[in-house]
């Protein structure tokens, strides 16, 4: 029964993540924003979504909680890093390579819905 029970709780984590980031996706598409990737992998990390805003790649981290302030306290230091060599992997493959303007978001996604974006948040 735990096992099943355990099973459950994962699919509806996944399944709960997966309905913020298609939140975020939206918020930035109704922006203008052009969407480059979903959840790109590199040997360094995933980042859940990659933007084009012009000529900035804009590097978005989705969290969900049940509240803003949870979804936030969920970003580590250590993922932090990951993702910058993450970013650095995927800019690299840009045209002007580390020379690309980028910025990192972070939107924070509560158990309403509401989306939340923090600008250059992982300065």
């Amino acid at each position: 029964m735990g096992d099943k029970r355990r099973a459950d709780t994962g699919l509806n984590n996944y399944l709960a993540g997966a309905a913020a980031e298609d939140a975020v996706e939206r918020h930035y598409l109704d922006l203008g924003l052009r969407l480059a990737r979903r959840r790109w992998r590199s040997k360094a990390g995933e980042i859940d979504l990659i933007f084009h805003d012009g000529e900035t790649l804009v590097f978005v981290e989705v969290k969900k909680s049940n509240s803003i302030e949870a979804a936030m306290a969920r970003l580590l230091p250590r993922q932090v890093a990951r993702l910058r060599l993450a970013a650095e992997d995927f800019a690299g493959r840009a045209p002007q390579g580390l020379l690309t303007e980028m910025r990192f978001d972070l939107a924070l996604v509560d158990d309403q819905g509401c989306v939340h974006i923090l600008e250059n948040a992982l300065c």
